[in-house]
């Protein structure tokens, strides 16, 4: 009925030895107690296919195929010890790979988290770019005046860039010469840093 149902054939378990070397794949999956499928059996259909290799698969516990099957040149022998090497071959692979993706998780995670601390200080950040563009502007517009009175430009770009420098300046000395205690340590360690000086 199940051959019928899929368009196959049902021979006897008596025939097997004569119908063994028509089929390039045999996959063996029976109750018996001993082996169906020997050794003599094999060679035999090996020899009558000339030797064109056979794919045989054993999922019988016991097994359907005598083990000395799997020393022949032109068979290859699967049985359910080896489908379980796969299948923990795959497991070590996807746990392999899980490792691998949890790190790769954790490097993004640590990388957002930075990006998401760096935004924090962006409102500072505007903040100092205005000021100094605020420096820059009152700086260029007194440079322009001296120019438009008939200041040498050399004079007028050497008291640019010391007003600039001085108003850049000012505020960290200010906050240097008011701190006291541990306050003006600290910030003994950090102007050296933020200025890049060497002390």
């Amino acid at each position: 009925m199940l051959a019928h149902r899929f368009s196959g054939n049902a021979i006897r378990l008596a025939d097997l030895p004569t119908q063994l070397a028509k089929y390039d794949v045999v996959v063996s999956s029976t109750a018996s107690s001993l082996p169906i499928i020997g050794l003599g059996m094999v060679e035999r259909a090996i020899k009558a296919r000339k030797h064109k290799p056979i794919f045989m698969l054993d999922l019988a516990v016991p097994r359907d195929i005598e083990a000395e099957v799997a020393r022949l040149n032109d068979v290859f022998l699967y049985t359910v010890d080896d489908l379980a090497a796969v299948v923990q071959t795959g497991t070590e692979n996807r746990q392999a790979a899980v490792a691998q993706a949890e790190a790769i998780i954790e490097t993004r995670v640590r990388a957002f988290m930075h990006w998401v601390d760096t935004r924090s200080v962006v409102p500072l950040i505007q903040d100092l770019h205005e000021a100094g563009e605020a420096m820059r502007m009152a700086e260029l517009e007194r440079a322009k005046k001296l120019l438009a009175k008939g200041e040498s430009i050399d004079d007028v770009l050497d008291a640019l860039s010391k007003g600039i420098t001085a108003k850049f300046l000012h505020g960290p000395q200010q906050a240097l010469n008011h701190a006291q205690g541990d306050e003006r340590a600290r910030l003994a360690t950090l102007l050296p840093q933020l200025f890049r000086t060497r002390r």
